[in-house]
C-alpha cells in the first residue's frame, strides 16, 4: 500500500472541545419547568421572609389574621376568575357584582324578613350578569372586554339605583354571622385575642380547594385549558365551546355575589360604593402568580402565590404607614410586573415551539 493512501485513510482525532461548560438540555428544561411551576411560591416565601425580618408585628398571629381576612375576597372571586383566563376571557363586571349583590341581599333581607331569600336574591343576580356576560361572549362573539366592560357600567348604576345611593343597612342581625362567625378563637390568658379564623377566610380556603380540583381533576377543567389554548382545535374535538364558555361567566357572576354577600354581612350593610377596583386585583393576582392573559395556562397554586404576594405587599405598607398616594404606585407597579411577566412566558413559550 502506498504512503499516499496510507495518508489519505488516516482518521484525525476529535478536536477537543473548547466551549464553556453548559448544563445538559434535560437540567435546563427540568429548571425552566420548575421555575414556571413554582417561580412565585418561592418569590412569596422570600417576600414572607424579609416582611418577617423587616416589618414590625408582621410575623405575628394577629397579624396573620388581619392578613388572611384582607386577602379573603380577592382570593375567592380569583377561584373563578382562574377559568375565565384560561378560557382566553377575563370578567371586568365582578367589581360591581361584588357591592350590587351585597345591596341586593341587603334590600331583600329587610323586605321579607328572611335572610336565605336575601341570599338567593344576591347569588341569582350575580348569576343572571354572568348569563348576560356568557351568552354575549359565547354567542355574539363579542370581545369579553367591550362586553364585561359594558355590564360593569350597568351594575354599578343599578346598585345605586336599588340603594337609592345610599348604604342599606340590614335589620336581621343573624345574617351578620355569615361574615363575622370565627373557628378556632385562641385568646390570651386576659381573654385579649390573639388569632382567629373567621368564616370569609374558611370560605376562600373552600374556594381554593373545590375550584383547583375542579380545573385539573375534571373533564370541565380540562376543556377549559383546551378552549383557551386552542379553541378551534377544541371546537373539532367535540368539545362545547360555546356552553362551556357561558357556564364559565354564570359560575364568575355567582362566586362575584357570594363575595359581596360575605362581604355586605362583614360590614353590617349593602354599601353600593365598595370594591372599588376590585377587579384589577383579582386579574392581576392571577396574572401575577402565573396564570396567561391569553389562555391555556393555569393552576390554583399560581392564583394562591399572586392573591398572597399582593396581600403581604399592601399589608407590609400598612404596617410601615406607608402614605396611600405612593401605595397606588406600588399597586400599579404590581399590576405592571405582573403583565409583563406574562409576556415573558409567552416569549418563553414561543421560543420553545
Amino acid at each position: 500500500m502506498s504512503q499516499d493512501s496510507l495518508t489519505t485513510n488516516r482518521t484525525e482525532p476529535p478536536a477537543a472541545d473548547t466551549s464553556p461548560a453548559t448544563a445538559p438540555p434535560w437540567i435546563r428544561t427540568q429548571l425552566g419547568n420548575w421555575l414556571e411551576q413554582a417561580g412565585m411560591l418561592a418569590v412569596l416565601a422570600v417576600l414572607v421572609v424579609a416582611c418577617s425580618l423587616t416589618v414590625n408585628d408582621f410575623f405575628t398571629l394577629r397579624n396573620l389574621d388581619s392578613l388572611l381576612l384582607a386577602v379573603s375576597t380577592v382570593g375567592i372571586i380569583s377561584c373563578t376568575m382562574l377559568f375565565c383566563l384560561a378560557s382566553g376571557n377575563f370578567d371586568l363586571s365582578v367589581g360591581t357584582i361584588v357591592p350590587c349583590a351585597g345591596v341586593v341581599a341587603a334590600v331583600m333581607i329587610n323586605k321579607s324578613d328572611s335572610i336565605l331569600i336575601g341570599i338567593l336574591a344576591g347569588l341569582g343576580f350575580g348569576a343572571l350578569v354572568g348569563l348576560v356576560n356568557g351568552v354575549v361572549v359565547a354567542k355574539c362573539k363579542i370581545n369579553p372586554l367591550i362586553t364585561t366592560l359594558a355590564t360593569y357600567q350597568i351594575v354599578k348604576g343599578m346598585a345605586f339605583i336599588f340603594s337609592g345611593g345610599k348604604s342599606v343597612g340590614i335589620t336581621r342581625q343573624a345574617f351578620f354571622t355569615l361574615g363575622n362567625a370565627a373557628w378556632p378563637v385562641v385568646r390570651d390568658a386576659h381573654h385579649r385575642l390573639i388569632f382567629q379564623l373567621t368564616t370569609p377566610v374558611w370560605i376562600c380556603i373552600g374556594c381554593f380547594l373545590f375550584f383547583g380540583f375542579l380545573l385539573q381533576r375534571t373533564t370541565f377543567g380540562r376543556n377549559t385549558l383546551a378552549i383557551g389554548g386552542n379553541e378551534e382545535a377544541a371546537r373539532l374535538a367535540g368539545i362545547p365551546v360555546a356552553r362551556i364558555k357561558i357556564l364559565i361567566f354564570v359560575m364568575q357572576g355567582i362566586v362575584a355575589a357570594l363575595a359581596g354577600i360575605v362581604l355586605a354581612s362583614r360590614m353590617t350593610s349593602g354599601q353600593p360604593k365598595s370594591s372599588d377596583g376590585l377587579e384589577l386585583q383579582v386579574i392581576s393576582a392571577c396574572v401575577l402568580g402565573g396564570v396567561s392573559l391569553t389562555g391555556g395556562i393555569g393552576r390554583m397554586s399560581f392564583v394562591i402565590a399572586g392573591v398572597f404576594i399582593m396581600g403581604v405587599v399592601q399589608n407590609a405598607m400598612n404596617l410601615k404607614n406607608v402614605d396611600p398616594f405612593y401605595q397606588y404606585v406600588v399597586s400599579g407597579t404590581i399590576r405592571l410586573l405582573a403583565v409583563l411577566f406574562d409576556r415573558v412566558k409567552q416569549m418563553r413559550s414561543g421560543t420553545a415551539i
